[in-house]
């Protein structure tokens, strides 16, 4: 796979898996503007609560469906995961109760959760090494493109004037399987992983996957780079892996890796959860802007997050990723603190605290979506999806409470001295990130999964 140059088979990859990220963002939005309230008679708690419970969702199907990533292939798990999401959370459209609506959004997540850990996995073991970074980061910071245009949507359908109240909000929720039908079409055309193949004891399957994909990459006119004979390497089928020895290969044969995944995971969904959440909050209660334009002041701040990851993702590539890690998430936690100090001065006004979201979440957004990146790199290729889906977990378990946090130091808005301190924590708690990153993460640009991490099915060659 490393040795294939750029050709639209890869880009078929970018689309076919990509688009999940698109999905999520677009689903979250389509939520969180809560058109279905007034018809479901739910309170603004029971609306949080459906956030919550689709989250829990997510958690759920990363954990159950990147196991089964590992043991029964990429592709059937991005197949299935995606079904699961688009049977859910078209039928969440036809609520007619809050409780039929919680039960639909936790199996939407769920789908969205199980593509996490499968889709990510994917990525990684049919993209070229020199491409890898800038892919997998472009890829996920594709979620505020979805985000804008669930934003954009809600402008249009939760319009009185265009849908009356008990249509509106069903349709968002039929935006999302729309598109998705055409993406699963297109999956069935994307091969299983060569490499998960021939951990599994399917060689003449995974040889076949590779002469059809460098066969079509060549049709193409891609041009291969010759075989390099020292980076063979032989391996042996292997069973599901126990977890005992995950929790092995986690805290005893690789704990510094394991410390940059957690701290990375974590600290950027912190940040994200307390100011995503409670963005609106703040705009209204200290800048006195309307609910209904809240939508607008949103549009840069997801444009911000879009361009992060598309302008910087090939940075990681080239100059490497500590050092890219550590810049993002510095430069993110110095401009977020620039602007608590100017906040808690009382110079800022709705417009300009927007400017420095979008520029601080520029360098953010890059950064978060490189901790998928490095904790699918960093750890072996027989449990990369159920890594993912662990960090992924803690990921949102620990940014989970920040929301609760940051509404309570937001308050009525009569006091700027909470929020500030807020601030400062969250650009502190993404600087430590950034530290940590550059001080025991791994070199991994530009080189196969294979020499940055040894499988655990290799065969050592008899001496």
């Amino acid at each position: 796979m490393d040795r294939l140059p750029w050709t639209r088979f890869h880009w078929s990859i970018v689309v076919g898996l990509g688009f999940s990220w698109v999905l999520d963002g677009l689903e979250i939005q389509i939520v969180a503007s809560a058109g279905f309230q007034k018809e479901l008679h739910m309170s603004a708690a029971e609306v949080g609560l459906a956030g919550t419970i689709y989250l829990l969702g997510q958690i759920a199907g990363a954990i159950i469906f990147g196991r089964l990533s590992d043991k029964l292939g990429r592709k059937k798990l991005f197949i299935l995961t995606l079904a699961i999401y688009l049977v859910a959370s078209a039928v969440a459209g036809l609520s007619p109760n809050m409780y039929f609506l919680f039960f639909f959004r936790f199996f939407a997540g769920m789908g969205i959760g199980g593509e996490y850990a499968a889709i990510n996995s994917a990525i990684d073991e049919l993209i070229p090494a020199h491409y890898r970074g800038r892919v997998d980061i472009a890829i996920n910071g594709t979620y505020w493109g979805g985000a804008a245009l669930g934003s954009a949507a809600n402008l249009f359908l939760l319009n009185p004037d265009i849908f009356t109240e008990n249509i509106g909000w069903r349709i968002g929720f039929f935006i999302g399987p729309v598109l998705g039908l055409a993406i699963i079409y297109l999956r069935r055309h994307i091969p299983e992983s060569p490499r998960w193949l021939m951990t599994h004891g399917r060689e003449k399957e995974a040889e076949a996957t590779v002469d059809d994909i460098e066969g079509r990459v060549e049709r193409e006119g891609g041009v291969l780079t010759p075989v390099d004979p020292k980076l063979a390497i032989t391996v042996k089928a292997t069973a599901s892996i126990p977890f005992r020895q995950i929790l092995h290969i986690l805290f005893k044969q690789y704990p510094k890796r394991t410390l940059v995944g957690a701290t990375m995971m974590v600290t950027q969904s912190f940040l994200y959860n307390a100011i995503f959440f409670t963005y609106a909050l703040v705009l209204q209660n200290f800048y006195g802007t309307s609910p209904s334009s809240t939508q607008y002041f949103f549009f840069p701040f997801a444009l911000g997050n879009l361009l992060g990851p598309l302008l910087l993702g090939h940075l990681f590539d080239v100059w490497g990723r500590r050092r890219m890690i550590f810049l993002t998430y510095g430069i993110s936690g110095v401009v977020l603190a620039v602007s608590a100090i100017l906040f808690s001065a009382g110079t800022l006004n709705a417009a300009t605290q927007t400017i420095f979201w979008c520029v601080s979440f520029f360098f953010a957004s890059a950064g978060a979506s490189s901790a998928y990146l490095t904790v699918s790199e960093i750890f072996p290729l027989e449990i990369r999806s159920q890594a993912i889906s662990y960090f992924f977990a803690l990921g949102q378990i620990a940014g989970a409470g920040a929301p609760l946090l940051y509404g309570i130091l937001i308050g009525d808005g009569s006091d700027r001295g909470p929020l500030t301190f807020g601030y400062f924590l969250g650009a502190g708690i993404m600087i430590v990130g950034g530290i940590v990153a550059l001080v025991f993460g791994v070199d991994a640009e530009r080189r196969s999964l294979e020499s940055i991490t040894r499988p655990l099915s290799v065969v050592d060659a008899p001496k």
